[in-house]
């Protein structure tokens, strides 16, 4: 007898697949959530216990708060570091107020430029209402 060529290798395919499935479903139930859970079995010793922590990680505040001065200048000294406890009211640094001199003087002499610029054309505005005086005193004797 003649055995089909086709019939052999679907069979052989259709084995091959079983075996895969099988190899599969096994894998699962080993190494998955539904894998058996270990469980180790120990005596219950009396003794003392100690705390301890092990871990890497990074610990981090619950709170974070922007800290800055309300003008410019630079800071002077530092009254605290990173980590220390501070209480309400605490002196954290002091700013060195060096800018605010130069500031002032320069907005000073931006107020004087400006009342300069100000009666210039207060100024210029006279001159014109002299020209046109002039010149309508001009026209009339013409």
């Amino acid at each position: 007898m003649k055995r089909n060529p086709l019939l052999i290798r679907r069979l052989a395919l259709g084995g091959l697949a079983l075996l895969l499935v099988g190899a599969l479903a096994f894998v699962a139930l080993r190494t998955s959530p539904l894998a058996p859970t270990r469980v180790t079995v120990t005596r219950l010793q009396e003794g003392r216990l100690s705390p301890a922590l092990f871990g890497i990680g990074t610990v981090e505040a619950r709170r974070g708060w922007m800290v800055g001065p309300t003008v410019a200048g630079r800071v002077l000294s530092v009254k605290v570091d990173v980590g220390d406890a501070v209480k309400a009211g605490q002196l954290l640094a002091e700013m060195d107020p060096v800018d605010l001199d130069q500031r002032l003087s320069a907005l000073d002499a931006s107020l004087a430029r400006a009342g300069s610029t100000q009666a210039a054309a207060q100024a210029q505005v006279r001159d014109a209402t002299a020209r046109r005086e002039l010149a309508t005193m001009n026209a009339r004797r013409n």
